[in-house]
């Protein structure tokens, strides 16, 4: 189900964090991404990698694990195998399964054990049973069809009843409720994402930094190199710029109407977003920072991104940090944003920040994230505006 736009709304997090030196999210050749903004490189993580780390996170925390894979059909074997099923029979149910999820079968590689070449998006706690239990009640059906197809060279058919295996891979988690689905070839298990992320990079310049390292060998012998391995790896760091956009409108249509329930996963969605970095090279960098400063804004027809606000790099403070001249920027940026759209549909907004004083233009200051997230789901809840009539009187 699509939402329209203009009737729908929007729960738009932004987040100023400073982060040290780091490789969060690595490119083609292992060095951290880059973005060129304002002909300036920034430092940069990716909306996809980002999205990954939050629905982890998200995951764990409402213990609902959803997997993306091609490798439900191997998978699907090794449950049947252990359960008892001969091999051959046990890779030939399980290649049933894409091949009954539409009239012309999910198109699978017979020579990575029948993977499927499109990627499922399921339930990681359910899937692999409910659908070894389905092909229990109709292994009569898939031994006949064996022996069937045992005798040809041709696929006759499919030998598993096709609504329920697209049932099955039809099922949703919460997270693909937020973040959406899309398989080609089975249009039911379509789910449009309710969520919008961007991706995050420095609102100032960021080279990557060389950072040229030595493995020491332990057990070297009198007069060896005691260097076992010279590499040279890169980091970055800077204040980034994170912000993402919840449509609740389609989250609750996603969820069959239940508001209550789509306004409990925004607020558990929200905390995630705030508290979660991607891991990548966690050990030998460990940036764990917190945001400084997050800034909600709770609107109605249309989500609104302050990311031009950096269009231009921002400059350095006198001390030399980039964070304070950062906040003011935004700030002000949102204030601008304000005053051209007026306050007809935002609904409500509001921040928490480090700095010593509240950001004029980002609403009330709440004393920490969670009564932030409080602050967002109550707004969030709150009726729709009216809508302007543009009728003569």
């Amino acid at each position: 189900m699509t939402t329209n736009p203009h009737l729908a709304r929007y729960i738009d997090l932004h987040i100023l964090q400073d982060i040290p030196a780091s490789c969060l999210n690595r490119g083609e050749h292992n060095d951290p991404k880059t973005l060129m903004i304002g002909n300036t490189q920034r430092a940069a993580i990716s909306s996809q990698c980002a999205k990954r780390a939050v629905r982890h996170a998200l995951e764990t925390l409402l213990s609902e694990p959803a997997a993306r894979t091609r490798r439900l059909p191997p998978r699907l074997a090794a449950v049947l195998r252990a359960a008892g099923w001969p091999e051959d029979l046990a890779r030939f149910a399980a290649a049933q399964v894409p091949r009954s999820a539409t009239a012309e079968g999910l198109a699978t590689d017979p020579g990575a054990e029948g993977r499927t070449l499109t990627m499922l998006y399921v339930p990681d706690d359910t899937i692999l049973d409910d659908l070894a239990a389905l092909c229990a009640r109709h292994r009569t059906a898939l031994e006949k069809g064996m022996a069937k197809e045992a005798k040809s060279t041709a696929k006759t058919g499919a030998y598993l009843p096709s609504g329920d295996v697209v049932n099955l891979l039809c099922a949703r988690t919460a997270s693909i409720n937020l973040f959406g689905r899309f398989l080609a070839g089975l249009g039911d298990a379509h789910v449009d994402g309710a969520v919008q992320m961007a991706w995050a990079f420095t609102t100032h310049t960021s080279d990557p930094q060389p950072d040229f390292f030595t493995a020491y060998e332990d057990w070297a012998e009198p007069g060896e190199a005691t260097s076992a391995h010279l590499d040279t790896a890169y980091l970055s760091a800077g204040v980034f710029y994170r912000y993402v956009s919840v449509n609740l409108t389609e989250l609750t249509a996603n969820l069959d109407g239940d508001a209550s329930r789509a306004i409990a996963l925004l607020g558990a969605f929200t905390d995630m977003f705030i508290s979660t970095l991607p891991q990548a090279k966690k050990n030998s960098t460990a940036p764990h920072t917190l945001p400084d400063t997050v800034h909600y804004v709770v609107r109605d027809r249309r989500p609104v991104s302050y990311a031009s606000a950096f269009h231009q790099p921002v400059k350095a403070d006198r001390q030399g940090g980039h964070l304070a001249p950062t906040r003011s920027i935004l700030s002000q940026h949102a204030g601008n944003i304000t005053q051209l759209t007026g306050t007809r549909h935002r609904i409500a907004h509001g921040h928490v920040t480090q700095a010593p004083e509240p950001l004029e233009h980002l609403g009330p200051r709440h004393a920490s994230y969670d009564d932030l997230v409080d602050a967002v789901t109550a707004a969030a809840a709150a009726p729709a505006t009216a809508p302007r009539s543009y009728t003569a009187a």
